[in-house]
């Protein structure tokens, strides 16, 4: 049953409305190249996402016309998203925003970077303020070498996070080659290596506007959205081109089975990466896939299964465990993490539980009952403007249409998971990294 339905509205906007989910937006290329969507919600507040897809992973790229591709420092992404808040005039970004009542931030990931603001009124002067400073860098020598001075303290500060440490620890466990195994703000080495007109390369090519995405959530009007966007943007079509970004080709399988480092904590962490090797080219088919693991990770460690429930019963986990995954064109994996006197008896007992869901099979009622949760959790994210605008800029990025989700859930049976369980869980695919007490380290070395 297909209830989606798609028309143009008055204004040039095109509107796609779901009507299984009670929902629509409304989407338009601006003349500057810019895409944007509005996601009309009638609330008292207000949500705005400018994004481009640049991210940590972007390191090896080139534009239509370029004969060689371009290395750039690791982080430099990242590096990018803080100095675009600087501008020639000493006007603070921030400040700005302070005078229409907004409330901005900024992020980087591994395969994009947003800037946002969120606020309760002057909605369309917010407006001109994200559009405005996004599109006019502002880099110099000075005002690099200072930034590199703040950003290796956090890379420092970061190095002392055991959350963090664990997180590319396992990464850089499950991942050879893949560009995502490198902490997204880089080393202090590797930003020592940026200066301003490798800034400004970045910025040119990440940042046309053909490469970037507006998401608006809120009591928006899509002519106001329009208007604004051609006063600070202009009517005049922009150049856009495509970039190419490349990574280095990944091994099959895991590149280490253990990562270990001893840090101040009091019980060990432990995370368990499953390294998906084969990743669908056609978006579609990706969204299905990665909701396929997200159902698997559900069925087979979610709070009130055997598994978690046996081993919190022993002693061997408590309530600090979950799973969440990534999912992208170059990569794709899922990681089981927590805290456990003997994370080396997590994983063998997390193996064990595997091996017998090959031998035995998954459970057909479990698939059945997250399948509807999954569904159900779709349906409710649209009861937050945050949630709405980030979730499908994010999914944009992807290459994904936002409302195509209920219709790919649907798309799933249980020979399909079935399928991708096999290929995805399995030894080959797993590996660990742990962050220990200090007082193992002293133990072990005594």
């Amino acid at each position: 049953m297909n209830n989606k339905a798609t028309k143009t509205n008055s204004h040039g906007f095109t509107v796609r409305e779901d009507s299984s989910i009670g929902e629509k937006y409304f989407y338009t290329r601006h003349s500057s190249g810019l895409d944007i969507y509005v996601f009309p919600k009638k609330l008292t507040t207000y949500y705005a996402v400018l994004g481009t897809r640049y991210g940590s992973i972007h390191n090896r790229f080139r534009r239509d016309g370029d004969s060689e591709f371009i290395e750039v420092p690791d982080g430099i992404a990242h590096f990018l998203e803080h100095k675009m808040f600087d501008k020639g005039d000493g006007v603070d970004t921030f400040e700005r925003f302070s005078k229409t009542g907004a409330s901005a931030n900024a992020f980087t990931s591994f395969n994009m970077t947003a800037y946002l603001y969120s606020c309760t009124s002057n909605f369309y002067d917010s407006l001109e303020i994200l559009l405005d400073y996004v599109t006019k860098p502002y880099f110099t020598e000075q005002t690099v070498q200072k930034e590199q001075g703040i950003i290796a303290q956090e890379i420092r500060m970061g190095e002392d996070n055991p959350g963090r440490a664990l997180l590319f620890g396992m990464l850089g466990a499950i991942y050879e080659k893949n560009s995502v195994r490198i902490d997204i703000a880089g080393t202090v080495d590797s930003i020592a290596k940026i200066n301003a007109d490798l800034l400004y390369r970045c910025y040119e090519t990440f940042y046309n506007l053909g490469n970037m995405a507006l998401c608006v959530c809120g009591d928006i009007e899509c002519e106001k959205v329009l208007e604004t966007a051609d006063k600070i943007l202009g009517t005049e079509p922009r150049r856009a081109f495509r970039v190419e970004s490349v990574q280095e080709p990944e091994p099959r399988g895991v590149y280490k089975k253990r990562f270990t480092r001893h840090m101040q904590v009091a019980q060990p962490l432990f995370a368990i990466g499953f390294k998906d090797c084969d990743i669908p080219d056609d978006p579609k088919e990706r969204m299905k896939r990665d909701q396929a693991l997200g159902l698997i990770s559900d069925m087979l460690f979610s709070k009130s299964g055997s598994f978690y429930n046996e081993l919190y019963a022993e002693g061997l986990l408590n309530p600090d465990f979950g799973t969440w995954g990534g999912n992208e064109e170059s990569y794709s994996f899922k990681s089981i993490d927590g805290e456990s006197r003997d994370p080396e008896a997590v994983y063998r007992r997390l193996m064990e539980y595997i091996d017998r869901l090959h031998r035995d099979g998954l459970c057909r009622e479990d698939f059945e009952r997250f399948l509807r949760v999954a569904y159900s959790e779709y349906i409710k994210s649209f009861d937050s403007i945050s949630e709405i605008a980030e979730k499908s800029l994010s999914d944009i990025m992807k290459g994904y249409d936002p409302f195509d989700w209920p219709e790919v859930i649907r798309s799933i049976d249980f020979d399909y998971v079935t399928k991708v369980f096999g290929q995805v869980f399995r030894d080959e695919n797993a590996a660990m990294a742990t962050v220990l007490p200090l007082d193992d380290k002293t133990k072990s070395e005594s």
